[in-house]
């Protein structure tokens, strides 16, 4: 191993450098390319830092991605990354990196740092016990596919296959975000930005997509995923209330499933999920085995978790609110959480 030499905030000039670096580590995620963080800059006008390790030859050993994020209600932060639920400390160096990003902080007024992942330096606060990831290998081919999901699911996934919808794989932000937003309004929580969405696909290219699924031409579910390194990862994605009765939500990933092997995708990310929620179960019933995700804080930690008590008259009241009008002030609210 050679040992660091330093660790310096990058320039524009490192972007490629960074690149080919993510690129290259064995444990780097999405959330870690440049193009994450400035599609989440372009989408939500939060600002984009990158620190590097370099070792004594000059070369990047390590990087920390963050988003430093800013909201009237929920306060300052740097993140790492912004919107991801991975992105922390890729490489090596993560005491210096951790230092740098404190320091960081502190200049720009921000009263915390929030490491999502990745290897977490000693000394900081380390939390446990919130979100769980859902990550397992993508067989090839559809009866292989089937052959995995456990058996009552697999009926659900062969029943939807039944009911008459269609599937259609493109860039329709039309269909996605009629979809999406009346998703996380009936969970009570404000949606991102469209332009957040909008940026990811300009940023990601073909390496990102829609998803969506349709009973007589009207969008009942739908999923934007990025593909990163043989792996699929469906991350904005969800249903209206007519999903459930259509099973609209089963076919949705299994078509994904089947969409991203036919890609060459190996490997299937499910994103995280709080425990005891829904989507903690939705997702094991799915054969998926949780893995608990551990984070690090340093300094006055934000509270952005619906499931806190503290939100939980707000969570009630935006569940009641007209879609036009949560899809109005949604987006302003949102695109502090990060």
């Amino acid at each position: 191993m050679t040992p660091i030499r330093t660790v310096r905030r990058a320039t524009a000039s490192d972007r490629e450098a960074a690149r080919a670096f993510v690129l290259d580590q064995a444990d780097a995620e999405p959330f870690h390319l440049p193009e994450w963080s400035e599609a989440v800059e372009r989408g939500c006008g939060q600002k984009a830092h990158l620190l590097v390790a370099e070792d004594g030859r000059g070369a990047i050993s390590g990087l920390l991605p963050l988003t430093e994020m800013r909201s009237p209600l929920f306060g300052s932060a740097m993140v790492s990354t912004g919107f991801g639920v991975g992105g922390g400390i890729l490489g090596e160096g993560e005491d210096g990196l951790g230092e740098a990003a404190w320091a960081l902080a502190g200049e720009r007024g921000c009263a915390s740092v929030e490491l999502r992942g990745g290897r977490l330096p000693e000394t900081w606060e380390q939390r446990a016990g919130t979100y769980a990831g859902f990550v397992r290998d993508l067989p090839t081919g559809e009866d292989a596919i089937l052959k995995a999901i456990p058996r009552k699911q697999r009926a659900e996934v062969r029943r939807s296959l039944t009911l008459g919808l269609d599937i259609a794989v493109g860039r329709d932000t039309d269909a996605h975000y009629r979809v999406y937003s009346e998703s996380v309004r009936n969970l009570g929580t404000p949606v991102f930005p469209r332009r957040l969405f909008e940026a990811m696909l300009g940023a990601f290219g073909d390496n990102a997509d829609i998803l969506t699924i349709r009973k007589g031409g009207v969008p009942v579910a739908s999923v934007l995923s990025l593909y990163f390194k043989g792996c699929v990862f469906p991350y904005w994605g969800g249903g209206t209330a007519a999903a459930r009765a259509l099973r609209a939500n089963d076919l949705l990933y299994f078509a994904l499933m089947r969409h991203a092997a036919e890609r060459g995708c190996t490997r299937f990310d499910f994103g995280r999920s709080k425990l005891g929620t829904g989507a903690f179960a939705f997702k094991k019933n799915w054969g998926f085995d949780p893995e608990p995700l551990v984070y690090a804080i340093k300094g006055d930690a934000r509270e952005t978790n619906p499931l806190s008590p503290k939100y939980r008259f707000q969570v009630a009241a935006w569940k009641k609110l007209p879609l036009w009008l949560a899809n109005r002030i949604g987006p302003p609210i949102a695109r502090g959480l990060g």
